[in-house]
């Protein structure tokens, strides 16, 4: 519940010009709830209307998406680019096809991009874009004309100063190259640094695919290091999900020598106590693009079960939620503290509700929120386009050592920011503020726009 004054007021006003958006009334809820003790030191954020002005997007664009699948029929979807905050660099986020996109989840994940690309200490605005296009069961060629009808009309609204999209839950590389191609044969000419995401072959940059899951398990191992002089070696970890960010997840933790044991979908979960085999798992998601419930079928001793929440009843030290938004709810967080659980990160965006989070914090639980945990997707998809406008390619290493120094940072910076605020180890309200500060600061100095 909100105590300062000029907070209050301003949720209010959110929750009335934006109703049947729940998600991202949840998303700044959280964030305000974590700003009180800032803003009550800094009352000229009120007069400059600098929290107001942060809450509501410097646009919003949606737009008809019309494309024709193989049998010659006509579909039309939505599409949206929410351009948030553009206080210290070009807006920048990923674009997410799926069913489930609206307006109160793209607002919500380009609110929470603000903070997290804020924290990369690179100089990016927050924007998001997508659809509820649903890739899932189409042929290349069905999404390559969604990609270009897409793309038709969004080219207006970005470019490598303005708006530089990239993926997010049903854009991969695929996708990125079908809409890379639209853009480039519309503005006739080559702009590697519109999109990130992309291809080796025409601008990409290596260690992108692995940045998010990478990025995790580097901040989850310096929240251990610091908070509990601990490590990932020899724990026991839950990942849920068996995209892109959990994959490279799992991948890392191994490398750290953690033991991953359990990964997911949208329709169950598979357990292996041996510790997952990835390149089953590669094979099955990002070969075949097929089920988890195959790795059981494929791995003598491995189980699978229906219901994917059934996950976080798992026990494991270290849980990491890495698939979409509000899947571990106050239930799941009660069941891995019972289980002994002693970390958790967010792989995913707003992963956790308010109460799981709460009640992770309220048991003394290591707890890594997704605007820093997971900000090695974005953080590397800025380093593509430092690649691209100097016409070079680093390594692989050159890159995660970038990488790993910037999530070490965001770690630091929030720890810090906590302790400023009087919450030692609350790394909610830590990457809340730190992200903020930067954001409102810019802002005071560049006036009114």
């Amino acid at each position: 519940m909100l105590q300062n004054a000029y907070l209050k007021r301003v949720y209010e006003d959110t929750v009335r010009c934006n109703p049947g958006q729940p998600e991202f009334l949840q998303a700044v809820g959280e964030v305000f709830e974590s700003l009180e003790p800032y803003v009550e030191m800094h009352p000229e954020l009120e007069t400059h209307g600098i929290v107001e002005r942060l809450v509501e997007p410097d646009r919003m664009v949606t737009f008809r998406v019309t494309w024709e699948d193989d049998q010659g029929k006509v579909h039309v979807n939505r599409g949206f680019r929410v351009q948030f905050n553009s206080a210290i660099g070009p807006y920048k986020g990923g674009l997410r096809f799926h069913p489930s996109v609206n307006a109160s989840i793209i607002k919500f994940l380009g609110f929470e991009q603000v903070f997290k690309n804020s924290l990369t200490s690179l100089p990016l605005g927050g924007g998001k874009g997508g659809s509820n296009f649903d890739p899932k069961g189409k042929s290349d060629n069905e999404i390559m004309r969604f990609c270009q009808s897409f793309m038709t009309e969004l080219y207006r609204h970005i470019g490598s100063q303005m708006d530089v999209p990239a993926g997010d839950i049903g854009v991969g590389g695929r996708e990125i190259g079908f809409l890379f191609g639209q853009y480039k044969r519309l503005r006739n000419q080559f702009t590697a640094g519109v999109l990130t995401g992309k291809s080796l072959r025409f601008g990409g940059s290596l260690a992108r695919t692995e940045a998010t899951g990478y990025g995790l398990l580097y901040f989850t191992q310096e929240m251990l290091r610091c908070l509990k002089n601990d490590s990932i070696e020899g724990k026991t970890i839950v990942v849920s999900g068996s995209g892109n960010v959990a994959i490279y997840a799992v991948q890392k933790a191994q490398q750290l020598g953690g033991k991953p044991i359990a990964m997911s979908d949208s329709a169950g979960y598979i357990i292996d106590r041996d510790g997952i085999k990835l390149d089953v798992v590669k094979q099955i998601k990002e070969v075949e693009r097929g089920r988890i419930k195959e790795y059981a079928q494929r791995v003598p001793g491995a189980e699978y079960h229906e219901g994917c929440r059934g996950i976080w009843t798992i026990p494991c030290d270290i849980a990491l939620p890495c698939a979409t938004q509000n899947e571990l709810d106050l239930d799941s967080a009660k069941a891995l503290v019972a289980n002994g659980v002693q970390a958790v990160a967010e792989g995913a965006n707003m992963p956790s509700t308010t109460e799981a989070i709460n009640y992770f914090l309220d048991n003394n639980i290591l707890f890594g929120p997704a605007k820093a945990a997971n900000a090695g997707g974005v953080a590397t998809s800025g380093l593509e386009m430092t690649q691209n406008s100097m016409r070079t390619n680093w390594t692989f290493d050159e890159v995660d050592q970038k990488l790993q120094s910037i999530m070490v940072n965001i770690f630091h910076q929030a720890e810090e920011a906590a302790a400023e605020c009087n919450a030692p180890g609350n790394l909610v309200v830590g990457a809340n503020v730190a992200g903020f500060k930067k954001v409102a600061n810019a802002m005071l100095l560049e006036g009114l726009y």
